[in-house]
């Protein structure tokens, strides 16, 4: 690779890229895997990952587990889901964030999934997001933990981070994926979301994050500008 080719944007190499996800993942070695990485871990099932990461959105994990303990019980399969009412699946996923929503969007998905895609959780973002409350942030995580193909998913905590470390200048979530798309290795892609997610959560908040022993301090455009000022 000439050394043009490794510059991602002032001065991010792909060696710096590396060394932020070493990083990250050491830190996440330390800390409680996100719930979505948890569930993509012991079930193996994109059906399920795909449920949960509806559910996930502006929820926190320990709601969303919980909602997923009442849940997948009685509804193992697509096939199972579609015998819930939409009362039913209110009752079980409350009190997740929008429950009310998310249970109208669970009760569409299994005739959905039968129209368009024969029964089958498709393995394509674009097709995913033809699915009733399936946005480019859950099409690109159930691509990645469902099937292990790449793709990268941007949340707020991962816009937010990569621009704390001047991997991206962007304005959205859906700027940061097409930047990183451009810019980040494709081995990388999977476990980026993982890694910055976990990160975001418990040190680098939007508030407060906690910089004192920061393993990617030295890239931090926030604590560079701190330290200046």
């Amino acid at each position: 690779m000439k050394q043009k080719d490794k510059v991602i944007f002032k001065g991010r190499t792909v060696d710096a890229l590396d060394e932020i996800h070493d990083a990250l993942a050491g830190e996440f070695a330390r800390v409680d895997a996100p719930i979505m990485d948890l569930v993509a871990v012991q079930t193996k099932d994109p059906y399920k990952i795909l449920v949960g990461t509806i559910l996930s959105a502006r929820t926190k994990d320990k709601t969303t587990a919980e909602a997923l303990e009442r849940l997948f019980p009685v509804a193992q399969t697509v096939e199972m889901l579609a015998q819930l009412s939409e009362e039913e699946i209110a009752r079980l996923i409350f009190p997740v964030g929008f429950y009310k929503t998310k249970a109208h969007h669970l009760k569409k998905l299994p005739e959905v999934l039968q129209k368009r895609f024969g029964g089958q959780i498709p393995n394509t973002v674009d097709e995913l997001t033809e699915l009733p409350g399936v946005g480019r942030k859950t099409a690109n995580l159930v691509v990645a933990l469902g099937f292990g193909l790449p793709a990268i998913c941007v949340d707020t905590h991962v816009h937010r981070i990569n621009n704390r470390l001047g991997i991206v200048r962007t304005e959205s979530p859906f700027e940061t994926e097409m930047a990183l798309r451009r810019c980040l290795p494709e081995r990388l892609w999977i476990s980026w979301n993982s890694l910055f997610v976990s990160f975001g959560q418990t040190r680098c908040k939007p508030r407060g994050p906690r910089c004192e022993g920061c393993p990617v301090r030295k890239f931090c455009l926030v604590a560079a500008e701190n330290k200046r000022a």
